[in-house]
């Protein structure tokens, strides 16, 4: 038989180990301890000579099953899930940095993970941060040190599409981790490890959950970095096959240290969310696409940003990458209007800060995330006073653009 297409894996992937009592999912087991027969079975458990659960802050047959899910969607070697996309970026990383060592990021991210970022600077690791929508910036920024290139395939909220190729050509080259944060785009539409990544984050809240109904997070290994040249990797930790050493010390000095565990009944909501995550996503996509050129078009908005409009500065990139662009777009106001009120003008478009969900949400970008940063941050990452942020959900698209219009009218 063929290897099954991407929708077809997913629904069925709990079905590849046995399930107790033929049921079509894996249950939900909320058991904090496991059993064995004897010690000397608890013992190898522990010490990694035998598969199998110790306690439920290393993770849970439930959060097994989904990670089992994820590392097939990415094509990976294994996968690890956290608590929230923020625990898996930030575990993973403290488990595979020490003082002293140099990280390259783009200085596009997501806020929170900027924030978390600088906080770095506490702990003596060293941050740099570079345009990536050109992978020469990233080159020139390495340092002798350099352990880890950390990059967003879409930023968020302006859009930018990172040089992902060019980078790991460059990573490849120097043997350093790239680090891969696809959220925007999911495992549908990207897999990262087409450009070499070492490691893919996701926020399973947004798309791969898709309903808003619970927080996770997923570090997927690629199995093509070649950990035994790493140098931060723990002597008790090398065990086995090099290609899991560092999935092992993520799990042991992340996830079990950190104590950032997906519970399993978030694991569960996670999990069903996934199933359709090819369907929601096509739609998504169409209806991004159809809305961004709407509100391109609209002779009270200024700019929109979106990879699917052929003005985007990686539209060409996006197109040869991705086999969509997602949900996220962004547009300014001409000047005069203002951007709050006329949200509140929004009848089906919900204001909320989640990304991802089935429902469309909008979100005034400077006074709410970029709030923090100050105006003098925003204009230097070119966040217009403006910006409005749209999470494009899966709702009809003529509804969509019947309550843009209306917002706009006055």
């Amino acid at each position: 038989m063929k290897k099954p297409g991407f929708t077809t894996a997913t629904l069925h992937s709990d079905r590849s180990k046995p399930i107790e009592h033929g049921a079509t999912h894996k249950p939900i087991h909320n058991s904090a301890a496991f059993c064995y027969a004897d010690a000397n079975e608890l013992v190898k458990v522990f010490q990694g000579e035998k598969a199998g659960f110790v306690y439920g802050r290393q993770g849970s047959p439930t959060s097994a099953a989904l990670e089992d899910k994820i590392t097939r969607m990415e094509d990976g070697l294994a996968t690890i899930s956290f608590s929230s996309g923020m625990a898996a970026i930030s575990t993973t990383l403290f488990a595979l940095l020490r003082a002293g060592d140099h990280m390259v990021a783009s200085s596009f991210l997501f806020g929170n993970t900027t924030s978390l970022f600088e906080t770095f600077a506490q702990f003596g690791i060293e941050v740099t941060f570079v345009d990536p929508t050109e992978a020469a910036n990233v080159e020139a920024a390495l340092k002798p040190n350099t352990r880890v290139v950390f990059v967003e395939t879409i930023a968020n909220p302006r859009t930018q599409v990172a040089d992902l190729a060019g980078i790991g050509a460059v990573c490849q080259a120097r043997n350093v981790l790239y680090v891969v944060d696809n959220t925007i785009t999911t495992p549908f539409l990207f897999q990262p490890k087409r450009v070499c990544a070492s490691l893919v984050i996701n926020s399973l809240t947004k798309y791969i959950g898709g309903h808003g109904n619970a927080l996770g997070g997923a570090v997927t290994d690629t199995g093509l970095f070649d950990w035994s040249t790493y140098p931060n990797i723990y002597d008790h930790y090398k065990k086995g096959e090099t290609k899991t050493w560092g999935v092992v010390q993520i799990r042991k000095k992340g996830l079990r240290d950190a104590g950032a565990t997906l519970g399993p009944e978030a694991a569960h909501h996670l999990a069903i969310g996934a199933e359709t995550l090819a369907l929601r996503m096509q739609r998504t996509c169409s209806n991004a696409q159809r809305l961004a050129e709407f509100l391109a078009a609209h002779p009270k908005v200024k700019r929109v940003y979106y990879p699917g409009l052929s003005d985007h500065p990686q539209y060409e990139r996006a197109k040869s990458l991705f086999c969509g662009n997602s949900g996220i777009l962004s547009f300014e106001l001409i000047d005069g209007i203002d951007c709050i009120a006329a949200l509140g003008k929004l009848e089906i478009v919900i204001s909320s800060t989640n990304l991802g969900d089935n429902r469309t949400l909008a979100i005034p970008v400077a006074p709410t995330i970029y709030f923090e940063m100050g105006a003098e941050r925003r204009a230097s990452l070119g966040i217009a006073e403006s910006l409005i942020r749209i999470s494009t959900g899966i709702e009809d698209i003529e509804d969509l653009i019947a309550d843009f219009t209306a917002a706009l009218a006055d």
